[in-house]
């Protein structure tokens, strides 16, 4: 049996699950959970693969103080818990750059390479790493795989990735990478069984969360997405303002005298669905909230995500379907109908009964709809664990 360990480093948590390898090399949940609240409110909570807890513990806020630390908590406790160590760690890493294009068996050097490319991404790249780094440090023999955000997109034409800038800028890696990449890659690998017309046909995969951005899919693979350079680009997000005009930052720097960190901070924490409705970056609050500001921040974030939708379209030619995935496209039935009441041209029609239904695999299209809509649960653990896996056997 092989034993896979998948980290997920954020800012403020980290998620994990452990996965073993069965029959025919397929890969079988253990357990997963997260230690939420790094630095301020420590909390370690895993379940099995049937659901059932197994740890919800608050921890000393003085044993678990960065993500490094973090890292190490969770380690012990799946080894404790399984009774050995894990044979590699698999990790989510948000940026590849141009060179990292496939999952890559990290080493020192790899690792230095990947931290060059944090000014690319501030808010996920640093965190990402940092589980990375220690373990390298504490336990250099482990095998540890790097799986990247940017890697389902690689391959687009040239018209999709280019900004209309100078080639030497161009040279230098500014171009648009897109990201996401792991949760639409398991959403293009489900799509052949769930929705076999959908895996042939032109599909908008609409990854709606805290981070949002969209893809279209032809054909099983990327063709567009909504994300470029950084994950700033495209659809307003929980605490992100998406598309903007570069005047504004120009505004910013020249006439409010902000230099490039108060910039940086104010486009990462302080815009998105927080910044316009003045309340919470959190979809449910908005949805739950009966103030007009709320209601603002779920119109604009609807607009742009219709007429994203209609962009990623015209990149593909056409229009088949829609799948809806992560949190809020997963969990916020009031979201997904915003959304779709505003694709009437490509004669979208949601099912009431079935939109506000249970979670899981759904078909939320109305009878007379012109194209399908659909919610599929993503799974980017068990992508980075089968990425890990074919690494560690080759």
């Amino acid at each position: 049996m092989t034993c896979i360990l998948v980290l997920n480093a954020g800012s403020s948590s980290i998620k994990f699950a452990a996965f073993r390898s069965g029959d025919n090399d397929t890969l079988e949940l253990l357990q997963q959970g997260q230690l939420a609240g790094i630095g301020s409110t420590p909390r370690l909570q895993a379940h099995d693969a049937a659901g059932h807890g197994l740890v919800d513990r608050t921890l000393d806020i003085q044993a678990v103080p960065d993500v490094a630390a973090a890292e190490a908590v969770v380690n012990d406790w799946i080894a404790t818990h399984l009774g050995a160590a894990p044979d590699a760690v698999g990790h989510r890493v948000v940026h590849g750059g141009v060179d990292f294009w496939q999952p890559v068996r990290i080493d020192a050097a790899i690792l230095d390479r990947l931290a060059a490319l944090s000014a690319l991404a501030p808010l996920h790249q640093p965190f990402n790493l940092a589980p990375i780094r220690s373990l390298l440090q504490r336990q250099p023999q482990l095998p540890q795989v790097a799986c990247f955000d940017t890697a389902f997109h690689h391959g687009h034409a040239p018209e999709m990735d280019l900004y209309a800038l100078p080639q030497s800028l161009i040279a230098a890696g500014v171009r648009r990478y897109g990201f996401h990449g792991l949760s639409y890659e398991y959403i293009a690998a489900r799509l052949p069984s769930v929705a076999p017309d959908l895996a042939r046909g032109r599909t908008v995969i609409a990854h709606l969360g805290n981070g949002a951005s969209l893809c279209a899919l032809q054909g099983g693979r990327s063709v567009d997405s909504t994300m470029g350079f950084s994950a700033l680009e495209g659809l307003v997000m929980g605490t992100r303002p998406g598309n903007l005009d570069p005047g504004v930052v120009l505004y910013l720097a020249q006439e409010q005298g902000h230099d490039a960190a108060q910039i940086s901070h104010l486009l990462y924490h302080d815009c998105g669905l927080k910044g316009l409705s003045g309340l919470s970056g959190d979809m449910r609050e908005l949805l739950a909230s009966d103030s007009a500001a709320a209601r603002l921040a779920l119109a604009v974030f609807a607009h742009r995500v219709a007429q994203s939708v209609a962009a990623m379209a015209a990149s593909m030619g056409g229009l088949d379907g829609i799948v809806f995935t992560a949190g809020i496209g997963e969990h916020a039935p009031g979201a997904r109908a915003a959304i779709v009441q505003r694709l009437d041209l490509f004669g979208a029609r949601l099912d009431a009964v079935t939109n506000a239904g249970s979670t899981g695999v759904l078909d939320i299209a109305a009878p007379d709809s012109r194209i399908a809509l659909r919610v599929i649960p993503t799974d980017e653990e068990l992508m980075i664990a089968q990425h890990t896996f074919k690494l560690l056997r080759s």
